[in-house]
């Protein structure tokens, strides 16, 4: 008896590792009771994979990955066979990295999920046009806002939300998936301005336009599940999760608050609470939602900034952090120390004997794979 073709696909997703997803570079922090992902699903309500006190930023062994301000920062995730949603983008100081509602207030980019990326068969149409199996990597970049002081370590946060077709189903979308990766800024143009945040549209399935495909909802919070988590079953797989989130449709269209020229994010301050999460029968998701229009807000700065440091060198590559054993109960760092060797003048290297501790920041910030013990559920 031979299996159905589109049973066979189905089983060759599944089989595949359950990150679903989550940052690759530059490294995330990571997490030991989730496996390295973070899926709210799951029971990981972000806002980063780990809290700030288990970040491998805090052990002196581990390598720390500089930044300047002004930079393009290369931003890297895999597809892991999942299609569709968005992916959401924002920056705080190290110290803040705990808190939703900073990073609510400092979004710098939304992209699409498969900005370059895309199934492995394009002409396999089993689960509907360019929703095929495929774990090649997509790429992005965000901007280092000008308006952060030298020797500030700072959190960036990644957001995968409104993907879809969980274990096959093709009207099902995933909940969200949070990561994050800690840094020091250090040299660079400086500005008073406050960086608005940007939508960069165009995917595999809509290339060169200002949508991205997606299933669910298009806002960051809506598949939170709130403070709901799993009560895993032995031998239930399935039960592992909350998902999945919504059903409904295949969706095109722009993030919320970002679909009609608006500058204006999401600015809900926490994530959808238990009464605004998807009940366990899974919420209807709406037809492709029209996202109302927000006033254009002044945007102004966070940062106190310093005057350039004419001794800091221009730095025109950041070496990438390597893999730091996990720290498990490391006391905050307060302050960044001064360099007093600063590195040649066309590179910031990375340091590798000199442990730099995370600096704590004086401005302040307004409110706003190792993977699952289940195989990838597409």
């Amino acid at each position: 008896m031979h299996l159905s073709s589109a049973l066979v696909a189905a089983s060759a997703l599944i089989a595949s590792c359950a990150g679903h997803s989550m940052l690759a570079k530059p490294a995330s922090r990571g997490n030991v009771e989730w496996w390295g992902t973070c899926a709210a699903g799951a029971g990981c309500k972000g806002p980063c994979d780990s809290p700030k006190a288990s970040s491998p930023f805090n052990s002196i062994y581990n390598p720390k990955t500089y930044v300047q301000r002004g930079q393009e920062l290369d931003v890297e995730w895999n597809r892991l066979n999942h299609p569709g949603g968005f992916v959401r983008m924002a920056m705080v100081p190290f110290d803040q990295s705990d808190d939703w509602a900073s990073f609510n207030d400092n979004i710098l980019k939304y992209t699409c999920y498969e900005t370059n990326c895309g199934p492995a068969n394009s002409s396999d149409t089993t689960f509907g046009h360019l929703n095929g199996s495929g774990s090649s990597p997509c790429t992005s970049t965000v901007t280092i806002p000008k308006n952060i002081p030298d020797n500030t370590a700072v959190t960036l946060q990644w957001i995968w939300y409104g993907g879809g077709i969980y274990y096959g189903q093709v009207d099902t979308s995933f909940g969200e998936y949070y990561g994050c990766s800690d840094m020091i800024v250090v040299g660079g143009p400086t500005s008073d301005e406050k960086p608005a945040p940007v939508f960069q549209g165009g995917d595999i399935t809509y290339p060169n336009s200002g949508v991205c495909k997606y299933w669910g909802s298009n806002k960051v919070g809506d598949c939170n599940f709130g403070d709901r988590k799993p009560s895993p079953i032995d031998g239930d797989l399935l039960s592992q999760s909350l998902e999945p989130c919504m059903r409904g449709p295949e969706q095109k269209g722009a993030p919320f608050g970002m679909d009609s020229g608006s500058s204006s994010p999401d600015t809900s301050s926490e994530p959808a609470s238990d009464s605004a999460a998807p009940d366990s029968s899974v919420a209807e998701s709406p037809a492709a939602p029209e996202a109302p229009v927000t006033p254009e807000v002044p945007v102004t700065s966070d940062y106190s900034v310093i005057p350039e440091d004419t001794s800091v060198p221009e730095a025109t590559s950041v070496p990438e952090a390597t893999n730091a054993p996990e720290a498990t109960s490391v006391p905050e760092a307060t302050s960044v120390p001064e360099a007093t060797n600063a590195p040649e003048a066309t590179s910031v290297p990375e340091a590798t004997n000199a442990p730099v501790t995370p600096a704590t920041s004086d401005y302040v910030v307004t409110s706003e794979s190792k993977c699952l013990a289940r195989p990838s559920p597409i």
